[in-house]
């Protein structure tokens, strides 16, 4: 195959034997040199590529196994301290944080008082100290991190061009946070949805490690697992058994992707077989976009089994139906750890602008009441829901549009405090 390769390239060269023959001795000469260094360079390119996709074949292989083996979940209503690390971020991060802290530190107050909860700031999660050390998570702020049992993280910013990877796929990684959970609802138009992202694997597993043939081409990974499969689908069907849900949403692409996401959708429906109470359905990524924004469809859904790229991308059109980015919590769970972020971005312009203050509270609250109840704090977590409930939908007495025009961020968080 690398001699018809070769053989094509001298062509579209012009270094085929019958067209050098026209050509004088010395420019023979060099044509063969180009064609063979070429040749060369490429092979010497090609048996790299294949070298450094047996490393990532094997490392893959080796997380397979481990999560074969399996971590018992940790059961925090039994657990005598609880650490919450709160993360501000870049850009609007600091801002939002500062009234997220404020309602956690109102809400936990007893247990903050007895020892029974800490908040610890983690420091050194910022776009500077990153790019100052080169590394999407400096080891030092990892091992803070890894000391606290669940996080509260404000949006971080991941540079252009691939200098960095992002902050929020290495901790995704590192801590095992194999479960992106996000809730969507409005009920007046009858949308109730969770979405269950599988949050280790697909395209972002290796997405800064494929490999180039420099001038010719570039190819990135796709990586799908038995068991990192088989541990999503189980908590979106164990959730839709718990809270009563009959339907759950499979979304791929597996018409076209059909190693990985065939994969992913035949493991789902094994799993689906322990549920019979429970319609699976398969639905194909580019439809079940456009359902979302159909109304005569759209309020079927109940919840949602997807890929890490699909789930990415429909969760922020989700948001945005009910009402922007801005107004959804997120919740990155594994078995030792927990992550619970706004989801939308760290708004650099807005800064830019000189609105940060200005920026809304509302996403990183929200995921703020999904790590209460994950940490077994159901009361405080149905304080803060009603509290917004107030604020966001029944009497909106503080109004942020993130501009100008509307109110600051401290603004509406002393009036969420007022009505805990």
């Amino acid at each position: 195959m690398m001699d018809r390769w070769a053989e094509n390239r001298k062509r579209e060269d012009g270094l085929s034997e019958s067209a050098a023959q026209g050509k004088k001795e010395g420019g023979d000469q060099a044509g063969r040199t180009a064609g063979e260094t070429a040749g060369v360079s490429t092979e010497a390119g090609i048996r790299a590529a294949v070298s450094h996709f047996e490393v990532l074949l094997r490392e893959q292989l080796l997380r397979q196994q481990r999560m074969e083996e399996g971590e018992a979940a940790v059961d925090y209503s039994e657990k005598a301290r609880i650490t919450i690390g709160l993360i501000d971020g870049d850009g609007i991060g600091p801002v939002i944080m500062r009234e997220a802290r404020r309602v956690l530190e109102k809400l936990l107050a007893d247990e903050i008082s007895s020892g029974r909860v800490v908040l610890r700031k983690i420091e050194g999660l910022t776009i500077e100290n990153r790019l100052a050390l080169g590394k999407a998570v400096p080891d030092d702020v990892l091992e803070a991190i890894k000391s606290c049992d669940v996080l509260l993280k404000g949006p971080t910013t991941t540079p252009k061009g691939g200098s960095l990877e992002s902050a929020n796929v290495t901790l995704r990684r590192e801590l095992d946070l194999f479960a992106n959970v996000r809730p969507v609802t409005v009920p007046e138009e009858g949308i109730d949805w969770i979405f269950f992202r599988e949050n280790t694997e697909g395209e972002y597993a290796l997405g800064s490690r494929g490999v180039e043939l420099p001038g010719a081409l570039t190819m990135d990974f796709k990586v799908t697992t038995d068991a990192g499969t088989r541990r999503i689908a189980r908590a979106a069907f164990e959730y839709a058994r718990r809270n009563g849900k009959k339907n759950v949403a499979i979304v791929t692409k597996a018409n076209i992707m059909k190693k990985t996401d065939g994969m992913f959708s035949r493991i789902a429906h094994e799993v689906a077989a322990d549920y019979p109470e429970i319609e699976a359905e398969d639905w194909y990524i580019d439809i079940m976009t456009a359902n979302l924004v159909n109304p005569r469809l759209r309020s079927r859904f109940q919840v949602f089994l997807l890929p890490n790229l699909y789930g990415d991308i429909i969760t922020d059109e989700a948001a945005q139906i009910q009402g922007g980015v801005g107004t959804a919590g997120s919740a990155n769970t594994g078995s030792r750890y927990a992550m619970f972020e706004a989801i939308h971005g760290s708004a650099p312009r807005k800064i830019e602008a000189g609105e940060g203050e200005y920026a809304n509270p509302s996403s990183i609250l929200k995921a703020a009441e999904m790590l209460l109840r994950h940490i077994a704090m159901t009361e405080q977590a149905d304080r803060l829901h009603n509290a917004l409930e107030i604020c966001l939908e029944t009497e909106r007495g503080v109004i942020v549009t993130g501009h100008r025009d509307g109110a600051r961020c401290a603004e509406f968080g002393d009036y969420l405090l007022e009505k805990l």
